[in-house]
């Protein structure tokens, strides 16, 4: 079995911003329209604390490690989320 880890470390930023950008539109239904780099969390999105634990979820699944929410502070747009989330699968 490949560890998840070794697969996500070799990822592009593009691969992990269509798996964001598809776990965003498939699972949490927001508009792809609403999704692009600058596109707020909150106000452009609609992303509540309800979706917070969603996307926990998900990204635990699709890249193998746990959201903490003090490492989230500042990440408000699509682009910082993606900046975020590559930081810790390229770690």
């Amino acid at each position: 079995m490949v560890n998840e880890q070794m697969v996500n470390d070799k990822m592009t930023r593009t691969e992990i911003e269509e798996k964001v950008r598809d776990f965003l539109i498939e699972d949490l239904e927001i508009d792809e329209e609403k999704v692009y780099p600058e596109a707020k969390l909150k106000e452009d999105m609609g992303i509540d604390s309800l979706d917070l634990v969603d996307i926990v979820v998900l990204v635990d699944k699709s890249f193998g490690f746990k959201l903490k929410a003090e490492e989230m502070a500042g990440v408000d747009t699509f682009a910082k989320f993606c900046d975020y989330i590559e930081g810790k699968v390229k770690g």
